[in-house]
């Protein structure tokens, strides 16, 4: 599930494979998958989750502008969980709330990259990067109905601080105790600099038992250069009692290295073994 292209003028799309991953149907039309016949869309990998009945995806579209992280509007789509997901009839979007400038004292740059989330209460949530260039990072909270079509957010209670969040971070909830756990970019004390949203050194495990007050536990991936050097676009799954984590790295190679600390050149596995007996450690972050 995503797009057919990057950023601008891409289709919002599903595709389904039946022989684990070897072929994939083509979405030609509203009966294949592609889901909405206009353009553009926008999303990363990000949590697909199922609550009551339903599947539940974030993603954004691009109508807010022509420039990066202002054109973001976000929104959730959803489908009965036992439908054809190949149908788009079967889906159902909420409406898309788009950036506003005014929001964090007008240095709100924009939003992107949601985590659909079950919130404490039972209640669908969409947990967004944002775009805010500065310690302590934040994240915004979206409120989804229960049906799925409506999308609210209050720029007073719903930003929160969440070390890491001007860059992607993927959130789930613990399968034993629904505590809520993330790996995030996090900026370590010694890196403090204007380019927040190009620090990516550190990897941070985090956790959360409420969704709006997070804990930074441990670094799990760390180098101490930020400008060649990054371990970002973390995905993850729990695995027992371990997690297992797939990196977007920048790091030495004997060929010179990544270009950049975004323009990676490696694909790392890793795995934090018995990851819930960190949870009363804590790192220091910046902004904390």
């Amino acid at each position: 599930m995503g797009t057919t292209a990057g950023h601008r003028h891409g289709h919002c799309t599903i595709r389904r494979s039946t022989d684990g991953g070897r072929t994939w149907t083509e979405p030609k039309d509203e009966r294949s998958g592609l889901l909405f016949p206009d353009i553009s869309y926008h999303t990363a990998p990000t949590p697909v989750i199922v609550h009551q009945g339903r599947l539940w995806r974030a993603m954004e579209d691009e109508k807010g502008g022509e420039k990066w992280g202002l054109m973001f509007r976000a929104f959730m789509l959803s489908a009965p969980e036992d439908a054809d997901l190949l149908q788009a009839s079967n889906w159902t979007a909420s409406n898309a709330i788009p950036r506003n400038e005014t929001w964090l004292g007008g240095r709100f740059g924009g939003w992107l990259e949601g985590n659909a989330v079950v919130d404490p209460q039972g209640r669908i949530v969409n947990v967004l990067r944002v775009d805010f260039r500065d310690v302590p990072e934040k994240a915004a909270i979206v409120r989804v109905s229960a049906d799925g079509r409506t999308a609210t957010f209050d720029p007073e209670r719903d930003f929160i601080d969440f070390p890491g969040g001007c860059k992607k971070f993927v959130i789930r909830p613990d399968p034993k105790d629904g505590r809520y756990w993330t790996i995030a970019n996090a900026v370590l004390p010694q890196h403090v600099g204007p380019e927040v949203g190009r620090i990516r050194n550190a990897a941070v495990l985090m956790s959360s038992t409420d969704l709006r007050t997070w804990t930074p536990h441990r670094t799990i991936i760390y180098h101490p250069d930020v400008k060649n050097h990054g371990f970002q676009y973390v995905d993850w799954l729990f695995e027992g009692d371990d997690l297992i984590v797939v990196s977007r790295t920048a790091c030495d190679d004997g060929l010179g290295g990544a270009d950049n600390q975004h323009n990676s050149n490696y694909l790392t596995f890793h795995r934090v073994e018995n990851f819930r007996r960190h949870v009363r450690e804590r790192v220091a972050v910046a902004g904390q």
